[in-house]
């Protein structure tokens, strides 16, 4: 007992703690999500949050303190979603024979997705910081929480909303992909990695195909990129 409430002490003190608790986390959220047949609705991630959030509540640790140990996760979204570009690679040819169509569809999709968002939250009388961390939410991550900074948002309700955003992205495609016959991989996975960002070309990569998850990652690179340009504009525009 002593020799546990040692490790305890050691491990509290350290920033190990934080990464060995998300990485436990999202093990055994992966196995539950197994177990339950791969169901969106069970997310690993999603999953391995309530997992983590219980965890620091039980443990009376802050949310800063955790950050200290878990931020070189955080680091590895960036080069993870860059190392996206190597299976698109594999279908370069077949991304220039659908260039300008994939630009059209995705710059509709960000706009779109901006103004369906004001329009709910508006309606619904939310605050205007809650409009702004709305906003970006089908913006992968990393991205997306900058873009909440900089049009005046909160970046760490803006993470949790693209979380939700991926998981309900993820348990509504396949049934309108089936309702509209939609079978063609690089239009499934351009439109989960638009829609759904990360959690999308996950995926589409498990679930799909490579070229779906190539796509889907092409979506999110671009969906991200142009928006960083586009979504601080249009609320610029809209006088928000």
């Amino acid at each position: 007992m002593n020799e546990l409430q040692d490790i305890w002490v050691y491990l509290s003190a350290s920033p190990l703690l934080s990464l060995l608790v998300t990485l436990a986390a999202f093990i055994l959220s992966s196995w539950i999500n197994k177990r339950a047949g791969g169901t969106p609705f069970l997310h690993p991630v999603i999953v391995a949050i309530a997992f983590v959030i219980s965890f620091l509540l039980l443990a009376d640790i802050e949310y800063q303190d955790y950050f200290e140990g878990a931020q070189f996760i955080h680091f590895l979204l960036g080069p993870a979603t860059v190392a996206l570009a190597v299976p698109l690679f594999d279908h370069l040819e077949r991304v220039r024979q659908m260039l300008v169509p994939l630009l059209v569809a995705c710059v509709t999709g960000i706009v779109t997705a901006a103004l369906s968002t004001i329009g709910l939250v508006l309606l619904l009388g939310g605050s205007r910081e809650t409009l702004l961390s709305l906003t970006p939410k089908s913006v992968t991550s990393p991205i997306a929480m900058g873009i909440a900074e900089k049009i005046g948002g909160y970046a760490s309700l803006t993470a949790g909303l693209v979380l939700i955003t991926g998981a309900i992205g993820c348990v509504l495609a396949p049934w309108i992909f089936q309702r509209l016959r939609i079978q063609d991989q690089s239009i499934q996975g351009f439109t989960m990695g638009l829609a759904a960002h990360g959690f999308g070309t996950a995926y589409c990569f498990s679930s799909i195909g490579a070229m779906a998850g190539a796509f889907a990652g092409l979506a999110m690179g671009l969906t991200g990129m142009l928006s960083a340009f586009i979504l601080p504009l249009l609320v610029k525009i809209l006088g928000i």
